[in-house]
């Protein structure tokens, strides 16, 4: 999915520290989503672009944000040391696209972005968003089940999506299961069978999985 649908426009701004692509619908935005990328990724990660054309062809405005880590080096991973500072930049562009649609707000993100993402809102709230998308949830490192990165988990008080291939290295279905429990809001894990951590959203049916939880649960779990 390269293509941007005809009846959305896309955006690029950078401006109070955050750098974003903006896809916008043609109708009236329900709600607003703000995605950060994986680890060694970008705003430009196929997931990221796959997600935010099918969202906004159902009239959700989405912004793909570089992380700051991104912003200052084009290349290689996040430092630990700095993963606070990613937070920081989620919540600003939180704080930039909140008023967007006039509708709720999502934040999430595939992989590291999700989980910076899940932590910024495990301390801050629905102050920051009114609802968590998480795409490859990195669980635990491969082959390290003993170190799970769960700590935060029960202070997300926010209705919260998680999209899961069924062979990630990064936590079995079983696991990610265990550990969304902890979650005390509504939560749904969606399953991706025979695929991994990318989700393999041009060969795999991970993207219409995934609006389709979106539209079903998440949206409607938070309008309640």
């Amino acid at each position: 999915m390269t293509s941007v649908p005809e009846n959305t426009s896309v955006e690029s701004v950078e401006r109070d520290g955050v750098v974003a692509d903006i896809h916008r619908p043609a109708s009236i935005p329900r709600a607003t989503v703000v995605l950060a990328h994986g680890a060694g990724g970008n705003r430009h990660a196929v997931i990221l672009r796959a997600l935010a054309e099918a969202l906004s062809a159902r009239a959700f405005t989405v912004a793909r944000i570089d992380l700051p880590y991104r912003r200052r080096r084009p290349k290689g991973p996040p430092s630990p040391s700095t993963a606070a500072a990613d937070r920081d930049g989620i919540r600003a562009a939180c704080a930039m696209f909140r008023d967007e649609s006039g509708g709720p707000l999502i934040v999430g993100g595939h992989s590291y972005g999700g989980r910076q993402a899940s932590m910024a809102v495990a301390e801050d709230g629905a102050d920051l968003a009114d609802g968590l998308l998480l795409t490859s949830y990195p669980l635990h490192p491969p082959g390290k089940p003993d170190r799970l990165r769960t700590e935060h988990l029960s202070s997300i008080a926010v209705p919260t999506l998680v999209v899961h291939g069924s062979t990630d290295p990064f936590g079995t279905t079983d696991e990610m299961a265990a550990a969304i429990g902890l979650i005390p809001a509504p939560t749904l894990i969606v399953e991706v069978e025979k695929t991994g951590h990318n989700l393999d959203p041009n060969k795999k049916p991970t993207v219409l999985l995934t609006v389709d939880a979106v539209d079903d649960f998440l949206l409607k779990e938070i309008c309640r």
